[in-house]
């Protein structure tokens, strides 16, 4: 059987400007999904169809040789066209007995997903395949009529065994069902079922703002393996305090720090995870500050961070693998570069952005540095 999975991507997109090549955690919106579905071996070819020359050039910049182009009609790229419109345009240009339908907009996809829902396919002999999510949500229609339960017998949301909720990250649909029905779903259907988080389309720009933090929380649990994060390495200005000095009559200079944040180093060293700080700059303000945290492993003045990095590595005979260091400006570039875990908050400069695991959402001074504790203590919990 010849398999091959298909990705259409207009120009216009309403909710979201350009929404298909838009960078979400680094990398253009369509490359998240079109890459599992190359790591996942699953199909012979794979395509994208488009009528826009600035989306043909992207995907081919990312994707060189493992991905093919094709042109899109402007009518299949109306807002009323369906998307089977593409399908049957795209099945007279290509011939295969199995195309799978990918959606750029759930990019939480994973290769073990197209993996696991073809090896379904084949096993139960299925005409099309739909993806979906679990839900235990009672659901009633506009004119307050329940859908899935009866209200005067109401289950306990624990034993109540819901439903399952199509998610459209993927199908598969035979060549011949396609062809008869225009539809991507029809005969003997089958359902794969897909974790929780992969329910959230990317529509508005709130859905891209939680699904970029999966997407960097997925990246950097890749980046680490099967390793815990056994230290945490901070800078001060930009990261624990806001940037700003403010200086009073006789010119000496205070910062602002949150309170969240101490909280959030005091759980990483009840949990056994070391804490550092490293400064540039040898302030009096900040020396107080450390020393209310009881934070022993403070270093100001330091004027080449990496040897610092290194050297308690060394002492605390762990791997750079092994530590999250988190800072915002070029001075942190050598240590980002070199770890485990990278880090920054909201507002770092733009070199540093590009290169961490994780960009925090909240900025410097503001609870980033809490947010990345957490992320912390939740990563090494998952890895338990």
């Amino acid at each position: 059987m010849h398999w091959v999975a298909f990705m259409p991507l207009r120009a216009n997109s309403k909710s979201i400007p350009d929404k298909n090549i838009r960078s979400i955690a680094g990398r253009p919106l369509f490359a998240w999904s079109l890459e599992q579905a190359i790591t996942s071996q699953c199909f012979d070819e794979i395509y994208v169809a488009t009528d826009s020359p600035r989306i043909r050039k992207r995907v081919l910049e990312e994707f060189p040789s493992a991905v093919k182009v094709l042109d899109r009609s402007a009518e299949t790229c109306t807002d009323t066209a369906s998307t089977e419109s593409a399908m049957l345009e795209f099945h007279q240009q290509i011939s295969f007995d199995v195309v799978s339908l990918i959606q750029a907009t759930s990019p939480l996809t994973r290769a073990d997903d197209f993996r696991m829902a073809k090896h379904k396919f084949i096993t139960d002999n299925l005409d099309s395949l739909l993806t979906a999510v679990s839900s235990k949500r009672f659901f009633w229609t506009q004119s307050a009529i329940p859908i899935n339960y009866d209200p005067a017998n109401r289950p306990r949301r624990q034993d109540f065994e819901g439903c399952l909720m199509e998610n459209g990250a993927f199908y598969f649909t035979r060549a011949k069902l396609l062809k008869e029905t225009a539809s991507r779903l029809g005969g003997r259907i089958g359902i794969h079922e897909m974790t929780a988080e992969t329910a959230i389309e990317i529509d508005d720009e709130v859905d891209w703002m939680v699904v970029e933090q999966l997407l960097l929380r997925q990246k950097l649990k890749s980046t680490l393996g099967a390793s815990q994060i056994k230290a945490f390495i901070l800078d001060v200005d930009g990261t624990l305090t806001d940037g700003g000095m403010y200086y009073g009559s006789d010119g000496e200079a205070f910062k602002k720090f949150n309170t969240r944040d101490a909280h959030g180093l005091q759980l990483l060293r009840e949990n056994g995870i070391k804490v550092c700080v490293m400064s540039s700059e040898a302030s009096p303000a900040v020396a107080a500050r450390m020393k209310k945290l009881n934070i022993d492993e403070y270093y100001p003045g330091i004027k080449n961070k990496f040897e610092v990095l290194q050297s308690k590595a060394k002492l605390w005979r762990m791997s750079l693998q092994d530590i999250a260091y988190m800072g915002d400006d070029l001075c942190d570039l050598d240590c980002i570069s070199r770890v485990g875990a990278a880090i920054c908050p909201a507002d770092a400069v733009p070199e540093i952005m590009q290169r961490v695991h994780y960009v925090c959402i909240r900025p410097a001074g503001h609870g980033a540095v809490r947010e990345a504790c957490d992320l912390i203590l939740g990563i090494n919990l998952e890895m338990t």
